[in-house]
């Protein structure tokens, strides 16, 4: 998945406004403009497509923390400069509270199995053995799971 599809999945999901995005960004530490946001979330064949980088999406996932969990006392979280579909994935658990029984379950609404063990590899770090990366389609179907569970339908 690339970055500009986890945004918009995000914004759907959670019915981010534009002024709630630049917040969110203020919060993990990057000044951005609605200009900016409106460029990273339309589709890629729009001549104003702009990618969102990795750096950029690590600062919004952490405003993101920092908005649903409340500003750690000490140190702001760190701004990663590169990005994959196991960092994401451990950022929105992070964010949203979720337990590895939570994730399964999120996954189980899109009719996606898994045990708690695989979604433990997830969490891993890269030097151990039992680590597994994260595939986009595994990624998809949890942004997807967090669409039915948490998309607010008017």
């Amino acid at each position: 998945m690339n970055n500009n599809d986890i945004l918009r999945s995000l914004r759907y999901t959670f019915d981010i406004s534009d002024s709630k995005m630049i917040q969110l960004f203020g919060l993990g530490g990057l000044e951005v403009t609605r200009t900016e946001i409106s460029d990273w979330l339309k589709g890629e064949d729009n001549e104003a497509f702009k990618p969102i980088y990795d750096k950029d999406l690590a600062v919004f996932l952490n405003g993101l923390i920092t908005d649903k969990r409340g500003k750690k006392d000490g140190e702001p979280l760190p701004n990663e400069k590169s990005l994959n579909n196991n960092i994401v994935l451990r950022k929105l658990k992070i964010a949203l509270n979720l337990q590895d029984e939570d994730v399964v379950a999120i996954l189980k609404l899109k009719g996606f199995e898994v045990s708690k063990h695989e979604i433990s590899a997830f969490f891993r770090n890269p030097s151990q053995g039992k680590y597994m990366a994260c595939k986009d389609q595994f990624l998809r179907n949890f942004l997807m799971g967090l669409q039915v569970k948490y998309r607010i339908v008017a």
